[in-house]
C-alpha cells in the first residue's frame, strides 16, 4: 500500500473514529447556540421591555408572567409558585437641579422604597454633616436640619479609580493620594463614632428633625458609577447622586455658598404584593423523581437593569431550557429550572423553596447556579462533596475544548454558606454548583449600580455558558449513577482557628419590607 492511500485510510479511520464518539444530542445542542441563538432577544426584552426587577414592583410581576410565557411558547410546563408577600412599591421619575448659586440638572436617582416628593418637588438648602467632639454636640447642631436637605456620604478625594492612578499617576502621588484618602476615611468614621450613629442610622434620626430630604453618594469606585440600594428614611425621599455633582454640592455647601436643589422624586406604594419563583419543569422518562435544576435569581436592585446581575445567568438558565427541550425533550430525569425571587434581600425565594420541597431537594442530581456576571465560566467547585470530581469530571468530558479548557475546578471545594442561591439548596445537602464568572469589572461597574445595562453583556461569553449548562445538565440527566452527596470532613478556619462546620438551612424572610 502506498503512503499517500495508507495515510488516506489512517485520516479516514479517525474521522469515523471521532464521528462515532460525538454525541449527536450533544452537537444539536451546540450548533443551536453558535447558529440559532436567542440569548440577544431574551436580553431585550427582559433588561430593555421589563427592566429591573425590585422585589415587590409590577415589573418583578412582568417579568415572572413573562418567563411562564416564554416557557409555554417552547412546550415546557411553567407557573409562577408564591413563596411570600412584600412591600410593593413603584419607581417613578427622578429629577434632580441645583438652583442656587447656579442652575444644572444633577445626575442621581431616588433608592429603592424612597418616598415621593410632593408634586411640585421639594427645594431647600443642602447642609452637611459637622465634625463634633461629642454626642452632645451632635444633638445641639440637629436642629440646624429643620427644612433642610441633609447630605449623609463622605466627600471623596478623589473620583478617579485606582487602577487609573496606577497608569498615570507618579507613584510618590499615588501614594500620597491613598494615605490622604485612609486618613479622611478614618476621620469620617471616627466623626459618625461621635456623633453615635452609622450610615444607616442616621436617615430616620434627620428625618425625625425635620430634614426634608436625604442626599447620599455611594461610590463604586468606578467612573461615574454609584451603588443603589434601599433607602433607610421613612417618610422623606433619600436620592443617590453621582460622585461629582455630590462633591460639587458638598463643596459648595463646605464655603459657605449655601447651595439649593430641588428635588422631584416619583413612586408609589403598592400595599402588600405576593412574591413568587418561576419554576420550569421537562418531566423525567425514566427517572422522573430525581431533579437537575438550573438556578438563577430572577429579581434585581433598580439603579440600573440588572443585566449582569442577574439578567445574564436568567437568560443562560432560559435558553439552555429552550435547546434542551428541542433536542432532548425526553430526559432521563426531570430538568427544572428556578428563576428565584428577593435573592438580593438574603436568598429569600430559594430558602423558602428548599423549605416548602423537601420531597425534591432530597433527591437533586444536581444543581447549576449561575449569578455573578457576564463572563464565561472560569471555576466551578465541588461545594464540599467528597465524590463531586468523579462525577462532574465527567459531566465535564464532552464539553468543548475552547469552553472547558478556561475552567478551573476546586474539589471537594468548600461549601458556599450564603452569596447566591445555590447555598440553600448546599446547607440542605443537595449537590448544587456554582458557574463562577470571569469578572469583566462586576464589583466597581455592574454589581447593584447605575451601569448595570444591557450594553455590559457580553454576549459571546453568555452563549459559552448556554452550551455549558446545556452539556452538563444532559450530562446529569442521562448518568446512570445517582450523585453522591457525601459530605467532607471541613477544615480548620484561617480566621477562627476553629473546625469549620456545615452550613445549616435557613428561614426565607416571607413578609419583607414592612419593618416599623
Amino acid at each position: 500500500m502506498s503512503k499517500q492511500k495508507l495515510f488516506l485510510f489512517f485520516f479516514i479511520f479517525c474521522a469515523l473514529l471521532n464521528a462515532q464518539q460525538k454525541d449527536p444530542i450533544i452537537e444539536s445542542m451546540i450548533s443551536e447556540v453558535n447558529e440559532r441563538s436567542q440569548v440577544e432577544i431574551l436580553g431585550h426584552e427582559l433588561m430593555d421591555e421589563i427592566g429591573p426587577r425590585l422585589v415587590g414592583t409590577p415589573e418583578m410581576k412582568k417579568a415572572h408572567d413573562w418567563a411562564v410565557a416564554k416557557y409555554q411558547s417552547w412546550g415546557i410546563e411553567a407557573k409562577n409558585e408564591q413563596w411570600g408577600e412584600w412591600r410593593g412599591w413603584q419607581r417613578g421619575i427622578t429629577h434632580i437641579d441645583m438652583v442656587y448659586p447656579r442652575v444644572q440638572t444633577l445626575d442621581g436617582t431616588q433608592l429603592a422604597w424612597s418616598a415621593a416628593t410632593p408634586k411640585n418637588g421639594i427645594k431647600a438648602e443642602v447642609v452637611v454633616l459637622p465634625t463634633v467632639k461629642d454626642s452632645m454636640a451632635f444633638q445641639k447642631w440637629l436642629p440646624n436640619v429643620k427644612g433642610k436637605i441633609v447630605m449623609i456620604g463622605m466627600k471623596q478625594k478623589t473620583g478617579r479609580p485606582d487602577y487609573n492612578w496606577e497608569e498615570f499617576a507618579t507613584p510618590e502621588s499615588f501614594e500620597k493620594m491613598k494615605k490622604e484618602r485612609k486618613e479622611q476615611e478614618d476621620a469620617w468614621e471616627e466623626n459618625m463614632r461621635k456623633m453615635g450613629y452609622t450610615k444607616r442610622t442616621i436617615s430616620e434620626v434627620l428625618e425625625n428633625a425635620g430634614a426634608v430630604a436625604i442626599v447620599d453618594s455611594y461610590w463604586s469606585k468606578g467612573f461615574g458609577v454609584s451603588k443603589i440600594f434601599s433607602s433607610r428614611a421613612k417618610k422623606i425621599p433619600t436620592i443617590d447622586l453621582e460622585l461629582e455633582d455630590y462633591t460639587m454640592l458638598y463643596r459648595l455647601a463646605e464655603s459657605g455658598k449655601k447651595p439649593q436643589i430641588n428635588i422631584v422624586s416619583e413612586s408609589k406604594e403598592l400595599g402588600i404584593v405576593p412574591t413568587f419563583n418561576t419554576i420550569g419543569m421537562i418531566k423525567g422518562s425514566e427517572k422522573p423523581e430525581e431533579y437537575v435544576i438550573l438556578s438563577a435569581h430572577f429579581d434585581s436592585w433598580d439603579g440600573g437593569t440588572g443585566a449582569t446581575d442577574n439578567g445574564t445567568g436568567t437568560i443562560v438558565m432560559m435558553e439552555a431550557m429552550r435547546i434542551l427541550k428541542k433536542y432532548y425533550p425526553n430526559p432521563k430525569r426531570t430538568i427544572l429550572v428556578g428563576h428565584w425571587g428577593s435573592e438580593e434581600q438574603g436568598l429569600n425565594g430559594s430558602r423558602a423553596y428548599v423549605k416548602d420541597h423537601p420531597e425534591i431537594v432530597q433527591n437533586v442530581q444536581a444543581l447549576f447556579n449561575q449569578d455573578n456576571g457576564t463572563g464565561r465560566v472560569v471555576k466551578i467547585s465541588g461545594a464540599g462533596f467528597v465524590k463531586s470530581y468523579d462525577y462532574l469530571s465527567r459531566w465535564l468530558y464532552p464539553v468543548p475544548k475552547n469552553i472547558k479548557d478556561e475552567i478551573e475546578t476546586d474539589f471537594p471545594g468548600i461549601p458556599s454558606s450564603g452569596g447566591s442561591d445555590n447555598a440553600s439548596f448546599v446547607a440542605a445537602g443537595a449537590p448544587a454548583f456554582s458557574l463562577s464568572s470571569l469578572n469583566w469589572s462586576y464589583w466597581n461597574y455592574t454589581w447593584h449600580t447605575n451601569r448595570d445595562t444591557y450594553d455590559k453583556i457580553v454576549f459571546d461569553d453568555v452563549k459559552s455558558n448556554v452550551i455549558l449548562t446545556a452539556i452538563l445538565a444532559y450530562m446529569a440527566s442521562e448518568d446512570p449513577a445517582r450523585a453522591s452527596n457525601e459530605k467532607r470532613i471541613l477544615p480548620m478556619s484561617s480566621r477562627t482557628g476553629e473546625q469549620m462546620t456545615w452550613p445549616e438551612p435557613r428561614d426565607a424572610t416571607r413578609k419583607g419590607g414592612l419593618e416599623d
